[in-house]
């Protein structure tokens, strides 16, 4: 398993339905393009508490 260390926080608004828009600089930063799918994982740590964790899917040939 890899061990990720934290490059940098930054926020996000919820809008309506509950969309979030990612900031540019961190699209950029890990290559998220218009059109490509992310995978999202919730965790919940032993005190109920929860976080979100967004990768984006690798691309399948077509």
């Amino acid at each position: 398993m890899a061990i990720f260390r934290t490059l940098y926080y930054g926020d996000v608004t919820v809008g309506v339905g509950g969309r979030i828009t990612i900031p540019q600089d961190m699209r950029e930063d890990v290559g998220i393009d218009e059109g490509d799918t992310l995978t999202v994982r919730v965790e919940e740590n032993p005190n109920g508490g929860r976080q979100m964790v967004l990768w984006r899917a690798e691309q399948q040939p077509d």
